[in-house]
């Protein structure tokens, strides 16, 4: 069982910085594929970027170049540092931690991200 608390969400305008925190607790974390992802309003929930446990990064296109993904496994963290934040990246966010084997996924409660023209 893994379970994750974020936090970092909330109003920032155009153009500015925020950071995402995932914490986890659970057995084995350090093994998870770690993810975000955002969702709004009558819309899928989409992937944003992903860090394998070796570090392996892979970012959603609309994201590359201002978002930048990192994990701290001592501490069983993953950030999601945005930078140069638009308007549609208003979101909810969510932290997913993925088994890389047993195809089991634990979800986050996800934060609120609203960035202001």
């Amino acid at each position: 069982q893994v379970q994750l608390v974020e936090s970092g969400g909330g109003l920032v305008q155009a153009g500015g910085s925020l950071r995402l925190s995932c914490v986890g607790s659970g057995r084995r974390f350090s093994i998870y594929t770690m993810g975000w992802y955002r969702q709004t309003p009558g819309k899928q929930r989409e992937l944003v970027a992903t860090v394998t446990s070796g570090g392996i990064t892979n970012y959603q296109d609309s994201v590359k170049g201002r978002f930048t993904i990192s994990r701290d496994s001592v501490n069983n963290t993953v950030y999601l540092q945005m930078n140069s934040l638009k308007p549609e990246d208003t979101a909810v966010y969510y932290c997913k931690a993925a088994h890389p084997f047993l195809g089991i996924d634990y979800w986050g409660q996800g934060t609120q991200v609203t960035v202001s023209s």
